[in-house]
């Protein structure tokens, strides 16, 4: 039998942070409900209890060269409003296409060892060549379940590094038009799913925030940074909104 989300458990049945995840992702929380598209565990059998990588790629209308940085600035300085550090874990500059040894790298580290912001984009954008793509990573931080915590684990805050690419127009064969002027490899889903965990209140409050955080963040990026594209994806090409709909309907 596949479930609708209306037959999710009473807690979980139309809660705000799902329905405001559906939409900002781009489902229809109704059509949903009406067709069971990806909502039940037929469909989510694909991947099931297989944790994936999910990125968000963002396009920018007559992007100059120039005003990468603008752009890269503002949006690495979203991370730390939003749970994230404060300063770059590290920058690199590629050349020609990913097969091609760094041009340029530096790791400064976390937590005070970040660098600033300005500082680090500046420093790796000196080489601005047109076919050159710009990595930086930045420490953000969620709730996760602490290792070997058993059935009912003690939730802490967990950093994480997230990869911010700003591509060259030029850069491998350009590449931007796949997969946007600027992509945020966010990593793991396994913070926004817990497939392995026990959904207690603690565990469901966890994960809300999480997801919540994730929503604040992409749309501040969005906005701040004026993108007039973005897409969320993923490497096994099931969005994470419909594998959280089918974490929830495993609940039956």
């Amino acid at each position: 039998m596949i479930h609708s989300v209306g037959d999710a458990p009473e807690k979980w049945a139309h809660p705000r942070f799902l329905t405001r995840f559906l939409a900002f992702a781009g489902f229809d929380l109704n059509t949903l409900r009406e067709t069971g598209e990806s909502a039940g565990p037929v469909c989510a059998s694909k991947i099931e209890e297989m944790s994936d990588a999910f990125s968000l790629s963002l396009w920018y209308p007559q992007l100059r060269l120039a005003a990468l940085q603008e752009k890269l600035e503002v949006v690495l300085g979203q991370f730390y409003l939003h749970g994230g550090e404060p300063g770059v874990f590290s920058a690199t500059a590629w050349a020609v296409n990913w097969r091609e040894a760094a041009a340029f790298q530096e790791i400064y580290g976390l937590g005070e060892h970040g660098a600033q912001i300005d500082y680090a984009v500046t420093e790796a954008l000196e080489l601005l060549h047109p076919d050159y793509a710009y990595e930086f990573q930045i420490g953000w931080s969620l709730w996760e379940p602490e290792q070997d915590g058993g059935r009912y684990p003690k939730w802490v805050k967990t950093p994480r590094l997230v990869r911010v690419i700003a591509y060259g127009p030029e850069f491998d064969d350009g590449a931007y038009e796949q997969e946007g002027h600027i992509r945020i490899d966010f990593g793991s889903d396994a913070p926004f799913l817990q497939e392995d965990v026990e959904l207690t209140p603690e565990a469901i409050r966890c994960i809300e925030e999480n997801v919540r955080q994730l929503i604040d963040l992409t749309n501040a990026i969005e906005k701040e940074s004026e993108a007039s594209a973005r897409l969320m994806w993923s490497e096994l090409g099931e969005s994470l909104a419909t594998r959280l709909v089918a974490r929830l309907n495993r609940l039956q």
